[in-house]
């Protein structure tokens, strides 16, 4: 009795206790108000909504898995003898950086695993910052407000493969040796700053003492933190803008549907964090990546036969090996086109396509409502046929990467395979937006025949007259409800003016081409399928309307 009195005592002055210091620091900063907000906040359900989580949980696993690393890392290009347990190179001469990856593999409790789980969740970090981007392209979730957040997404992919070079580059084996040779090709390309921004990065010439110092200190300071800085800027701005969600009944643009932060999303987001981590531990603990052992250290006058880098970087090595040789000399001074256009010009223009794409499309199509609501890629099959087009052009380029190991293991002449991907780094990405386009057209027809006749049943109904029809049955309320829904957002094509500039006349015509099939597909049925929406509630707004997207 006693005993359970002074407990009750000690229970009571510890909740008294946390409540004094909640009230201090409550009064000195908003938790309140934050937590309220936060705390509550719904996240809709839907699995394409997890490649964020995904990306965000594997970067987590090389915070964590790097930390570790980095405590038996020497990033040193000092030469030593190797003298640990690795027998085959016993004796060679090698960088510290070389023998410390050696050590960590084959010395350091658990190091090999380590090190193969940070390289998996690298591409997997990568991979699904990629999809991410997709998703979110495909479905238009960077319309107004969110254009800053795909600046913000873009840069972080831009940084995820920057800081995935740097990193496979440190080990100092044949491998990475030959992808920072090519590096430094890259940069003697660039006119007037090229060779003296080489003899920077590498503190002299080629292969020079100071490259994997700088490298590690960049991997491992400066773009982790702006990864971290990034990342959380990012999920602010998902928070304020509030989180996009697919149309369906109860769904508008003034509001979001789904569980609350804590206790449901919370529960869900945390297991699905140890399940990546679970499943990157199996994946490196069965699949052998990067084993710079059998590589062997780097040395300038020697190059492995297969060399590939990783797959975000292939692309880079594809648009190397297809650009034939070109070269100008202008006063004194060679210009190497054939590596100044496939590694620096190419990227650069890639890349601010997406920085732009956003403003491009809203320039186009004059659209500057906001947008909470997610679109089916069917319903914008321009943009679905860009989307697929790019991909197309990335993927032939990756090929291309590979054409030495494809000709190789297909017994295929090397010079024949670097043709057909000439042809095909044109042809492919205009055929995949062809019929990309086509498929979207055609699902949005089905979807229009769904609607006006319902679900085909598979039976065979005779009339009274003798016909056959196929029988029909009605949609789910809630299917038909959300088709309808989108039917009711169909653009108005941009009002031709014969006296407007040159500016106004291509701005015109691309809004024509944009939505030219999305006009000829405003079939009658399908604006009566639209009259039978069932009406507001009172003080509830339209959410395709152009007021319905306003915050709150």
């Amino acid at each position: 009795m006693f005993l359970s009195r002074r407990r009750a005592r000690w229970r009571a002055k510890v909740r008294k206790a946390e409540w004094r210091g909640y009230g201090s620091v409550d009064g000195r900063l908003p938790v309140s108000e934050a937590a309220r907000g936060l705390l509550r906040k719904p996240f809709p359900d839907h699995w394409s909504f997890l490649l964020g989580e995904l990306a965000l949980y594997s970067f987590a696993v090389l915070l964590l898995t790097g930390v570790y690393l980095t405590l038996f890392f020497d990033p040193s290009m000092a030469q030593t003898t190797y003298t640990g347990s690795y027998e085959p190179l016993r004796g060679t001469r090698m960088s510290e950086a070389y023998a410390s990856t050696l050590d960590i593999s084959f010395d350091v409790r658990g190091g090999l695993l380590v090190r193969q789980v940070h390289h998996w969740a690298a591409l997997l970090f990568v991979a699904s910052a990629a999809v991410h981007m997709l998703r979110v392209f495909l479905t238009g979730a960077f319309r107004r407000p969110r254009e800053v957040n795909w600046v913000i997404g873009v840069t972080l992919f831009v940084l995820a493969m920057v800081e995935g070079f740097s990193g496979y580059s440190l080990p100092d084996d044949l491998l990475s040796g030959t992808g920072l040779r090519i590096a430094h090709g890259i940069m003697l390309s660039i006119p007037v700053v090229g060779t003296y921004l080489a003899f920077f990065a590498f503190g002299g010439e080629y292969p020079g003492e100071e490259i994997i110092p700088r490298l590690y200190s960049l991997h491992i300071l400066l773009v982790p933190g702006l990864l971290v800085g990034l990342i959380t800027l990012h999920l602010i701005l998902v928070v304020y803008h509030k989180h996009t969600q697919w149309a369906g009944p109860g769904r508008t643009g003034r509001n979001v549907v789904g569980q609350p932060m804590v206790p449901q999303f919370a529960t869900k987001s945390t297991g699905l964090f140890f399940l990546v981590t679970g499943v990157l531990v199996l994946v490196a603990g069965l699949f052998q990546i990067n084993p710079v052992w059998a590589y062997g250290p780097y040395r300038t006058d020697k190059i492995s036969f297969g060399s590939q880098p990783d797959w975000y970087i292939g692309f880079l090595e594809g648009s190397l090996r297809l650009v034939p040789a070109m070269e100008t000399t202008l006063w004194g001074h060679t210009i190497a086109w054939s590596v100044l256009l496939p590694a620096v010009v190419l990227p650069a223009v890639l890349f601010l396509l997406l920085y732009l794409y956003p403003f491009f499309e809203r320039w186009v199509t004059g659209d500057s409502r906001e947008h909470h609501l997610c679109d089916r890629p069917r319903d914008r099959p321009v943009r679905t046929g860009l989307g697929a087009a790019g991909a197309t052009f990335y993927a032939v380029l990756l090929l291309a990467g590979g054409d030495d190991v494809i000709a190789h293991v297909l017994h295929v002449s090397l010079n024949g395979l670097v043709w057909v991907t000439r042809v095909a780094l044109v042809v492919a990405p205009v055929l995949a937006f062809l019929v990309t386009k086509r498929l979207c057209l055609a699902l949005r027809d089905r979807d229009a025949e769904r609607l006006a006749e319902g679900e085909p049943t598979g039976e065979v109904v005779q009339s009274v007259e003798g016909a056959f029809h196929p029988g029909h049955r009605p949609l789910p309320e809630q299917e038909r409800y959300t088709l309808l829904a989108r039917a009711r957002e169909l653009p108005r094509p941009m009002a031709a003016d014969g006296d407007a500039g040159p500016v106004r006349r291509l701005r015109t015509r691309l809004n024509h081409w944009y939505y030219r099939d999305a006009y000829r597909q405003r079939l009658a049925r399908e604006e009566r399928e639209v009259r039978e929406l069932p009406p507001h509630a009172p003080g509830e707004l339209d959410p395709y309307e152009p007021g319905a997207s306003s915050r709150d």
